[in-house]
């Protein structure tokens, strides 16, 4: 077994890290050259299944990449292919100019992956696991790192340890301190904070905003879409393995967003007059509320014609406010057909 594990160290050779670049230290991640690279790719299995769908993305490096999708939509897949864990049925990938077929170590050792299952080495203790897989990679031995990566993730106190006596949250932090022991340039992270506690979510993210600092590259899957809203970058949502929209955080929020306007009313109603039918609220909470749903991105939004309109029915109400859509939202909508997004190449930076 040891045998073995030095021959695996020793056939990766280590290069040292790009320095961090003035693009990304403006934060403009678009401005770079692509660090992760996807063409055409696609995914068959033999049952005749088809998890990918030529799928085009382009990647820059120190962008915070969030790909969003339901259960069975592809998500894993990709990420499995690029960590050269699935073979592809065709197209092409490269991480940092390195074809991930031809130029397999190169492009691997690049890569840092917090896969979805619990799997570890129940019987090593935290320190020496994390420390192996740094020399996996042809990482020279450094402790110091070693010891920063299980203080950020509170397993200083955990360190000699087994991994068999630790908590599930413990070992999903022992997956991400063995994903970063050999400093990679682009993080996966999948599902990583599913059925964790709101601490190592916390610390987590904290940990993710500090190596998108250092140049690192995070692309993470996930079902807390909040999470995607706050931390990401750009979004992607994959759909039956076909990637339906890439697209700047920012401008999915005003293309393709909604605002809410609410009309607490004096008294309830019991249906909408007809005068407000151009507009085409909706009553809720008993007749309380009149509900207004207008596009984000409009010139004319018809919130004065519609406060007018009901001035001049007799309608009296007592507050009005108005409500973003939220990632969610958009999300939920693209999933059941909503909006018209462009295709992901067309998008994609």
């Amino acid at each position: 077994m040891a045998t073995s594990k030095l021959k695996a160290a020793a056939s990766l050779r280590q290069r040292p890290r790009a320095p961090i670049s003035a693009a990304h230290k403006s934060g403009d991640a678009t401005a770079l050259a692509p660090i992760l690279a996807i063409s055409g790719l696609t995914k068959t299995y033999a049952s005749g299944l088809t998890a990918l769908d030529h799928v085009d993305l382009s990647i820059g490096k120190g962008e915070i990449f969030a790909l969003l999708g339901p259960n069975g939509a592809g998500k894993t897949t990709l990420i499995s292919i690029v960590c050269g864990i699935v073979t592809a049925s065709g197209g092409s990938v490269s991480v940092a100019g390195h074809d991930i077929a031809r130029d397999y170590r190169q492009a691997r050792y690049r890569i840092g992956l917090v896969p979805q299952e619990l799997s570890t080495d129940a019987f090593e203790r935290v320190i020496d696991t994390v420390t192996f897989s740094r020399g996996l990679f042809g990482r020279k031995p450094n402790p110091a790192h070693i010891e920063q990566v299980l203080r950020d993730l509170s397993l200083w106190d955990k360190r000699d340890a087994k991994i068999m006596a630790l908590s599930g949250g413990m070992k999903r932090r022992v997956l991400i301190a063995k994903a970063l022991a050999h400093e990679p340039e682009i993080l996966f992270l999948d599902e990583p904070t599913a059925g964790v506690d709101v601490e190592l979510r916390r610390d987590m993210w904290a940990l993710v905003r500090r190596l998108r600092d250092q140049g690192t590259t995070i692309i993470l899957t996930t079902h807390y879409i909040e999470e995607a809203e706050e931390m990401a970058d750009r979004v992607g949502v994959i759909l039956k393995g076909r990637l339906i929209l890439v697209e700047d955080k920012a401008t999915l929020m005003r293309k393709l967003g909604k605002r809410t306007l609410t009309v607490s009313l004096a008294e309830p109603l019991d249906a909408v007059p007809a005068a407000l039918a151009d507009w085409a609220p909706v009553l809720k909470d008993g007749g309380h509320e009149l509900e207004y749903v207008f596009e984000a991105g409009q010139e004319r939004t018809g919130i004065a014609g519609l406060l007018r309109a009901i001035g001049d029915a007799g309608i009296a109400y007592k507050d009005i406010n108005t409500r973003q859509s939220s990632l969610e939202d958009i999300f939920v909508g693209l999933l059941h057909g909503e909006g018209q997004p462009a295709r992901a190449q067309d998008v994609a930076a």
